[in-house]
């Protein structure tokens, strides 16, 4: 049975990236833009991050 990666710096970076947005959007500006640009700029990093971890689980599957 193939292992699936385990966690990385890129997992960490995402996840930090997304928080931080987060926290500027709610506890840094508060308006209603801020709160909605960081709900989309978490979603971009989440995209992202998703695509890097498929493509990396498609390679150990394909093994």
């Amino acid at each position: 049975m193939p292992r699936f990666p385990t966690p990385k710096r890129r997992d960490y970076a995402a996840g930090a990236g997304a928080t931080l947005a987060l926290a500027v959007g709610y506890g840094v500006v508060g308006t209603p833009l801020a709160q909605y640009t960081a709900w989309l700029v978490v979603f971009c990093v989440w995209m992202v991050w998703f695509v890097l971890v498929a493509v990396e689980v498609v390679r150990v599957i394909d093994r």
